[in-house]
């Protein structure tokens, strides 16, 4: 009987582990970003934890209780805190965006009970979270193990993760399972979803930015140690030497832990069944009624400066992005990098002359990728359609050129003013910024399409782990930046007469390669840009006619 009841949620949860392994191994990019995310970030925080971790361990076996005036108790019930908090707000996030949103629900709900599948979707999650944990909690308990001199620390370090992942990965899910309740069954909440997802990434990633997520978890450090969330702190106490636990916090320890998983699963079982067979809220009637009024609108106003074909594909660019703005999700990738620009802001009170250029350099980079870097492929089905139609390719071209224009001038002329005013930069270099950033804005556009016309894509990518969407290819997008970069670089070295220091640079670097012993010219930085700099202007204009000539010319296969 223990068999039977057993036995599904097992293959539940190695049907999902397994489905997760192969997407991730059938994407060659994905693994090499993983691969690229462990050795540039976990590979140094790994060397200098297990260093100092060997060194802690070695100070403590000589007898040492406190670092920096902190015992080791409390750094190990505020650390165990905080990392089961950790756990439990990204087992949310996933459950949120991807756990609960079950992949054919109507097969799996009815091929077994839904407790089983609430277990087995847990489990998944714990396999999935230990392959990505067991290693490090591994190397860094086995660093302490060697400086104290005992391999207890390795054990009990296994048992603290084998209670704390199990609890907070089902309390996640738990809150998941209600917050995806909210945003896809609530309508009042279900209807204005995206905005709500963008304003809180922004108080997120802006409280980073700040410094006030370091604040906040100090300050959740030193009060939830003292709490029960830091009880299993306790438990690696049984491994250190010349320290010793706290009886009540150790046995409520593993008491408390395996009746919160207990009771999560028990709530999550409750919950999915309210969520899974709930109808989800309906507002897509109202938005394709909005979408249409104001398209009409907008197809109304362009109808005094453009033909009717090139409005067409204008406002069916537009419409086509705001039905799916998961495509605009690889324009924000670069906004990961404003962490640092926001914090020296912060810092100096100040926004410097270069933070200017570069968020307008980001607003004119975008207003090329939202509808013209895949001009070919974003057509999807209709692709036939609109070939064999009477739209000929410069009417697309320029419809397409209109649409990114159209929505990024606008944010062009606020960015420029606001950044420009708000900078060291005089009257004159503000105006110049802004002429500058709106000329982008067309220009950006015009490049991109013959950009993505020579490298375009046609099948669908997995932008999230259930969302699927036509995105530009990884090749037009370097191409692409690559194009706006290196006239924008010709132009700074011109403008501040760069070269010579970028000889001197250049020939610094080729010096430390023993076998080149080579003087770079100072004049061949200044020459090198004053070919980039005309070429760089003149492509915007080559890259439209091409995507003209290539769309009537284009042939199904």
């Amino acid at each position: 009987m223990v068999q039977s009841v057993t036995r599904v949620p097992l293959v539940v949860a190695r049907t999902e582990f397994r489905r997760t392994l192969r997407v991730v191994a059938g994407d060659r990019t994905k693994v090499l970003m993983l691969a690229a995310v462990a050795l540039l970030a976990l590979g140094p925080m790994t060397a200098v934890g297990t260093w100092g971790l060997s060194v802690a361990g070695e100070r403590v076996a000589a007898g040492s209780v406190d670092v920096f005036g902190v015992t080791i108790p409390e750094i190990l019930t505020g650390v165990s805190a905080l990392v089961w908090l950790g756990l439990t707000l990204m087992a949310t996030l996933r459950t949120t965006t991807a756990v609960a949103d079950l992949d054919e629900p109507a097969c799996l709900l009815l091929s077994t009970s839904l407790p089983n599948v609430v277990v087995g979707l847990i489990g998944a999650e714990v396999v999935r979270f230990t392959s990505w944990l067991l290693v490090p909690v591994l190397v860094l308990s086995g660093a302490f193990a060697y400086g104290a001199g005992t391999a207890l620390p390795v054990i009990f370090a296994l048992v603290l993760f084998a209670l704390v992942v199990p609890s907070a990965l089902s309390v996640g899910f738990v809150l998941g399972i209600w917050i995806r309740h909210l945003i896809t069954v609530y309508e009042p909440i279900a209807r204005y979803r995206t905005p709500l997802f963008v304003l809180v990434g922004i108080v997120y990633f802006g409280a980073i930015a700040t410094g006030r997520f370091e604040t906040v978890t100090v300050v959740l450090f030193e009060t939830l140690g003292d709490s029960p969330l830091g009880w299993p702190g306790h438990i690696l106490l049984l491994g250190i030497p010349n320290v010793s636990p706290t009886t009540i916090p150790l046995v409520g320890a593993f008491v408390g832990t395996a009746a919160v998983t207990v009771l999560a699963v028990a709530l999550g079982v409750a919950s999915a069944r309210i969520h899974w067979y709930a109808d989800p809220a309906r507002t897509d009637d109202d938005d394709d009624a909005a979408a249409e009024r104001s398209s009409d609108r907008l197809g109304n106003l362009l109808s005094y400066g453009l033909e009717r074909p090139v409005r067409t594909v204008t406002v069916t660019a537009i419409r086509r992005t705001k039905r799916a703005p998961v495509r605009l999700l690889y324009v924000a990738y670069p906004l990961f990098g404003a962490f640092y620009i926001v914090q020296d802001i912060v810092q100096t009170g100040t926004i410097s002359s270069f933070v200017a250029v570069v968020c307008c350099l980001y607003v004119v980079w975008g207003s090329g990728v939202v509808f013209t870097l895949n001009p070919l492929g974003d057509l999807g089905r209709a692709l036939p359609a609109v070939l064999t139609s009477t739209v000929s390719g410069r009417r697309a071209t320029t419809g397409l050129v209109a649409a990114g224009a159209l929505v990024a001038a606008p944010i062009a002329i606020v960015v420029s003013l606001v950044v420009g005013v708000a900078s060291p930069l005089s009257l004159r270099d503000t105006g110049f910024l802004l002429v500058g950033t709106v000329l982008g804005t067309i220009a950006a556009p015009a490049l991109a399409t013959g950009v993505g016309t020579v490298f375009p894509r046609f099948g669908s990518v997995k932008v999230t782990n259930n969302r699927e969407a036509v995105m530009p290819s990884k090749t037009a997008f370097a191409v692409y930046t690559a194009a706006i970069a290196v006239p924008v670089v010709a132009a700074a070295v011109l403008y501040a007469d760069a070269s010579e220091p970028l000889a001197a640079v250049a020939t610094a670097i080729l010096s430390l390669a023993p076998w080149f012993d080579l003087t770079v010219p100072a004049t061949l930085f200044a020459r090198l840009s004053w070919i980039a700099l005309p070429v760089g202007l003149l492509a915007p204009i080559v890259s439209a006619l091409y995507a003209a000539e290539r769309f009537d010319r284009y042939r199904l296969e």
